[in-house]
């Protein structure tokens, strides 16, 4: 290699870095927070657009969506957005979720009510929009025990249904699994599973937003305890089978997915960032070599 080519690849690397320190110092940036809770606000209305319209869709147009359809498609809509914009959020989009990640010290308590709010909102918006385009009532959207079954047997199943998915959440955030991106699709694909058979009972929500959104916009809050009780304590629940599996949370790979940040503070990377260790213009070649492929390492998940 050339003095000249060296001295290029050098630069590159160094340009590299430098924009990558100052992407993660601008979304640690309190500042920039709101990309955070926009992320959440769009994926929850996107996942509950797909979610209660199913429903909507089929009252609107009777006999069009079959129940095999309305379930699998939230799933692979939430495939779809935790590939899209988990990086930036970690794609909660459900309260429970949020709560989980900060039990199990992976997210700050302090950004809990903001993403809360947001999805909330998100869903809102979501069910307000189906309804005024489909001119059906988003009764059709929400999440109901079946006819002859109690509030109570719905509660159950939706705290099960909602230790299994949270469980496959931090499962696969968690640095011991190191799925990365894969984790996608093994939250998207649960979703789907846990649908295609419990549904019938309880709709299978899992997650208080989803039913939230509907109920608010028809003004009908019979059932919701059903939907914010049982993922509420599924999730509690799935936060201490994680600990009897994997011991305390807060690895960094963990902590990287839950708030959506491409490292962070506690794996080497970041700590080289922060210390302003990365400036490579008086390192050998080899030495630039091994630094980037470690924060490459870090950035890809693996």
């Amino acid at each position: 290699m050339s003095a000249r080519q060296d001295t290029s690849d050098s630069g590159s690397i160094a340009r590299f870095e430098r924009d990558e320190r100052k992407r993660i110092e601008n979304f640690n940036d309190p500042r920039q927070g709101w990309r955070r809770l926009f992320a959440e606000l769009l994926g929850t209305f996107f996942l509950v657009f797909v979610a209660a319209g199913a429903g909507m869709m089929d009252a609107a147009f009777p006999g069009s969506i079959s129940r095999s359809a309305a379930v699998v498609a939230p799933g692979l809509m939430v495939m779809a957005i935790i590939l899209f914009m988990g990086k930036v959020s970690g794609a909660h989009l459900n309260p429970t979720v949020s709560i989980a990640f900060a039990l199990r010290g992976d997210f700050p308590w302090r950004r809990v009510p903001g993403y809360i709010v947001v999805q909330l909102v998100g869903a809102t918006l979501a069910a307000l929009f189906l309804h005024t385009v489909l001119s059906v009532s988003s009764l059709h959207g929400s999440n109901y025990p079946a006819s002859g079954y109690s509030g109570a047997a719905a509660m159950w199943m939706e705290m099960i249904l909602t230790l299994g998915l949270v469980s496959v959440i931090l499962g696969t955030a968690s640095g011991a699994q190191n799925v990365g991106i894969l984790g996608a699709f093994g939250v998207g694909g649960y979703i789907a599973l846990a649908g295609l058979w419990a549904s019938p009972l309880s709709g299978a929500s899992m997650n208080p937003a989803r039913t939230f959104g509907p109920d608010l916009v028809a003004s009908n809050f019979t059932e919701f305890w059903v939907y914010a009780v049982g993922p509420f304590v599924g999730a509690v629940l799935a936060v201490a089978i994680a600990q009897i599996l994997r011991g305390r949370g807060g690895d960094g790979d963990a902590v990287a997915a839950a708030q959506g940040t491409p490292s962070d503070y506690k794996s080497t990377p970041h700590k080289l960032f922060h210390e302003d260790k990365f400036d490579t213009r008086n390192r050998g070649s080899s030495e630039r070599e091994n630094c980037t492929a470690v924060m490459s390492s870090s950035l890809s998940g693996t």
